[in-house]
């Protein structure tokens, strides 16, 4: 299927999103929210995806959402404004819950919803020159695209809040710093590191990185002994996979698994 604002392409187990608005800095418009739901929709759809890479055309990731479209609304902005966070969400709720792990490949600046987007991947890798701000309030507005969701679990609440009510502009080594991503590398080179890291991650136990991944995002809001349950429960589905059950024979061998991703 063509898009008209985003590339999409599955090999060898690996999803990768392109945000491709390279003369708007790959600004998040309604469009481009509408299609990253319908790519998201297909990866949710498609067992053969064991990882998933997001990353952007040109010099930025993704410049945040695309504030030209919504002066242009005018009075139907609040309506637009609703749809577009309704694709956004949609989106980004969809591959959370996926198996497959997200990778952002940040290869510019991640402003506002490019932020947003690189947080909610489960890993992110930046280039040396890209710099992260959320920006929102400077035009006024709220941030948006789960942001206030995953940004206080994966790096605190006061850093959160700094960067959210002051806009504060992070270099690539000081996000490497702060835990808003987990590995910088050389200028063009943020994609083939992720690239690296998706086929390792597709070649392993896809059902026990979903795992982690549940668990993780439910932890925040329950208790230490259902938590704790919910860990029994998860690991005991696990030793009876089939992954499972290699990984642990493989281990007792002394010999790499072969894991299928089931």
């Amino acid at each position: 299927m063509d898009y008209q604002t985003l590339n999409f392409d599955v090999d060898s187990g690996v999803a990768t999103i392109t945000l491709n608005r390279p003369e708007a800095l790959n600004a998040m418009s309604p469009a481009m929210a509408k299609e990253l739901h319908e790519v998201a929709l297909q990866i949710d759809a498609n067992n053969s995806v064991r990882a998933v890479i997001l990353t952007g055309t040109g010099k930025a990731f993704c410049a945040g959402g695309d504030l030209g479209a919504f002066v242009a609304a005018g009075e139907q902005a609040r309506t637009l404004i609703l749809q577009m966070t309704g694709d956004l969400h949609l989106a980004l709720s969809r591959l959370s819950r996926n198996r497959a792990p997200v990778i952002a490949a940040v290869n510019g600046t991640a402003a506002g919803a490019g932020f947003s987007l690189a947080m909610a991947a489960d890993l992110a890798i930046a280039e040396e020159q890209a710099v992260f701000t959320m920006a929102y309030t400077n035009a006024g507005l709220s941030p948006d695209g789960s942001s206030t969701y995953f940004m206080p679990r994966k790096i605190g609440d006061r850093r959160t809040r700094e960067l959210m009510l002051t806009n504060r502009v992070l270099t690539a080594p000081e996000a490497l710093d702060w835990g808003v991503v987990n590995q910088v590398v050389e200028s063009g080179g943020a994609l083939a590191a992720a690239r690296v890291m998706a086929a390792g991650m597709a070649q392993g136990p896809t059902e026990a990185y979903a795992q982690v991944k549940r668990l993780l995002d439910s932890s925040f809001s329950q208790s230490l002994e259902t938590q704790m349950e919910l860990e029994a429960r998860a690991i005991a589905d696990q030793v009876a996979s089939v992954d499972g059950q290699e990984g642990m024979l493989a281990f007792v061998e002394k010999r790499k698994p072969q894991f299928r991703g089931v």
